[in-house]
């Protein structure tokens, strides 16, 4: 396993993280190496990520045998993020969704294949936006349309967090 430099290595380390998320590997919580497990990734670049992904039976509405649409956002928040770490160059600050909106057009059957697009679109300070499009892959029916707004904030963790959470 190649260990990026993630200062100057955006790519590299999206790149990184979206493989070991695809491999089930917990980094922060289950949800996000559940709802991203299996994803295969086709192209990376600066401010750009397509993947594709057959969607597992773990990440089933049971009552319509549907993708879940909290699994299906869960995996548009975090490749939207990647995306932007992608584009920066930098990982010296983590990014947290301060607003994120999903139109959901159509389902998509488990087992069924999907394409996801995610490009940054612009850059205001600590501020970005992003759009996801998951696309149905035999067709590019879009399923799903993400937008967010992300905000790339400093963490000194040699202080201690004052958060009540």
């Amino acid at each position: 396993m190649v260990d990026y430099d993630i200062d100057s290595d955006g790519i590299g380390f999206a790149k990184k993280r979206l493989e070991e998320l695809s491999q089930g590997r917990r980094l922060i919580n289950d949800i996000g190496s559940l709802s991203l497990e299996g994803l295969q990734i086709v192209r990376i670049q600066r401010g750009s990520i397509l993947c594709n992904l057959v969607v597992p039976e773990h990440l089933a509405d049971h009552s319509s045998g549907n993708w879940h649409v909290g699994a299906m956002t869960t995996l548009i928040d975090l490749v939207g993020g990647l995306t932007l770490v992608s584009s920066t160059g930098r990982w010296a600050r983590y990014t947290v969704t301060v607003n994120l909106s999903v139109s959901f057009l159509s389902t998509v059957k488990i087992g069924e294949e999907v394409e996801i697009e995610a490009k940054v679109l612009d850059r205001r300070g600590k501020l970005s936006s992003t759009i996801v499009e998951v696309r149905r892959k035999e067709n590019t029916e879009m399923v799903a349309l993400g937008k967010q707004w992300i905000s790339q904030v400093k963490v000194d963790r040699s202080q201690p967090s004052r958060s009540k959470l």
